[in-house]
């Protein structure tokens, strides 16, 4: 209880402080602010591996259409965006602000209450409503008013493969249509190769609790899942995923997993040492970057058992601070990373599909063809969880906290699913 108290606070904090320095500048810096010999400087978690090739993509593609922009670039690294929030939210509240920051939009944006700027306009020259996907539109606003501007969209429900392993213990993952059938899956592995059944970079949080909601959506169904995030969740069901979650973390991870990040868990896919491993489809961007290691002939991906009919929804978005000490700048790039060429730069490369709706998915390679498809196919989009759509950062403070305190081993479902009811 003592950290989220702290997280209310500090977010407080930032708003007012946020506010404060907002009115004491009307009408002469602010949004008002001359640009001329300023950098534009830009703050992100895209670091590592595919993260940072995708970034580097973009900023490349940028300079090409901007070359009399100079960049001031920031990347912050750590799981989840934790570090990159840390940051962002000292800068605010000393009224030091960027002038842009890549984060998430939805209920993501509550934090930023007041902190935020007016990017009405960036939407409207560019006709932004009319070409983005109908969810990006809502997302990207707060109290009406567009806040930030969408780049990319990840499927968070996602079970990827490395082919050789699953083929040496004789599953076919296209058969498995359930938890159940998945733990026999991972039994299978388990038995009949050396690798490990799945993959889990536990070394954080973040990981756990996007597993328990791909868990909940595919063994409960997505009604449960709105319920839940919602606040009117059945605590039966949520007991139940974290009951089926531990069946699969006490016996089908590795021995390491508490020390194992992202990026080396994908690594563990990518060498052939472990068969599965469930993920958003940025990890498609890792493999794609990867030597000698195609889609279908070496890597392959499904929906997460039970979840074959929804497209578990997620945005990297930039977000448009008010005291903004290069407006203008920070626009340009803003509308920038609404069009098309943002778009193809920053998600072929990260495993990410398009925010909007007229970008042909010809460079984007198969995997994520079949992703878009599905986009436009599946009957239901529930928010993401971990990623800021679903619920506030204060209750995504708790849901973790709940996930430190009880399910990082021994896995204790009944503590854990009465802190998630508790949380939300």
């Amino acid at each position: 209880m003592t950290r989220n108290k702290d997280s209310v606070s500090r977010r407080r904090f930032v708003q007012a402080s946020a506010a404060a320095a907002a009115a004491s500048v009307a009408g002469c810096n602010g949004l008002g602010l001359d640009d001329g010999g300023r950098k534009l400087n830009l703050m992100h978690a895209f670091t590592g591996g595919d993260g940072a090739i995708a970034a580097e993509a973009l900023f490349d593609a940028f300079r090409e259409e901007h070359s009399d922009i100079e960049l001031d670039l920031e990347p912050i690294g750590g799981g989840g965006n934790q570090n990159l929030d840390t940051v962002v939210a000292n800068r605010l509240s000393n009224n030091d602000p960027p002038s842009a920051f890549a984060n998430w939009p939805g209920k993501n944006l509550v934090k930023y209450e007041n902190a935020l700027g007016d990017v009405d306009d960036v939407w409207a020259d560019n006709d932004f409503g009319d070409s983005h996907v109908d969810e990006a539109v809502e997302l990207h606003k707060q109290g009406g008013t567009y806040r930030a501007t969408p780049m990319a969209s990840h499927r968070l429900n996602n079970l990827f493969y490395n082919v050789e392993a699953v083929e040496e213990a004789g599953v076919d993952p296209t058969g498995i249509d359930g938890l159940d059938a998945l733990i026999d899956a991972l039994d299978a592995v388990a038995t009949e190769t050396d690798k490990t059944p799945m993959t889990q970079a536990m070394n954080g949080t973040w990981t756990v609790t996007q597993l328990w909601a791909a868990v909940m959506q595919g063994q409960e169904g997505h009604q449960a899942y709105m319920d839940f995030i919602e606040g009117n969740g059945d605590q039966n069901a949520v007991q139940s995923a974290f009951e089926t979650m531990a069946e699969i973390l006490e016996n089908y991870i590795g021995d390491d997993a508490s020390s194992v990040d992202l990026t080396a868990s994908n690594s563990n896919i990518i060498n052939g040492d472990a068969a599965f491993i469930h993920q958003g489809n940025w990890a498609a961007g890792a493999f794609r970057n990867a030597d000698n290691f195609n889609y279908e002939e070496d890597w392959g991906a499904v929906a997460f058992p039970g979840t074959e009919n929804m497209y578990c929804l997620h945005f990297n978005s930039w977000l448009f601070p008010a005291q903004n000490p290069t407006p203008e700048l920070s626009k340009t790039w803003l509308e920038f990373v609404g069009k098309p060429k943002a778009q193809i730069a920053y998600g072929k490369n990260k495993g990410a599909i398009p925010t909007r709706t007229d970008v042909s998915m010809d460079e984007f390679g198969p995997y994520l063809q079949d992703v878009a498809e599905d986009f436009a196919e599946v009957d239901n989009r529930p928010p993401s969880l971990q990623h800021g759509l679903a619920v506030t950062s204060d209750r995504m403070s708790a849901l973790n906290d709940a996930i430190s305190n009880h399910f990082t081993g021994p896995y204790d479902s009944e503590a854990a699913a009465q802190g998630f009811i508790d949380a939300v």
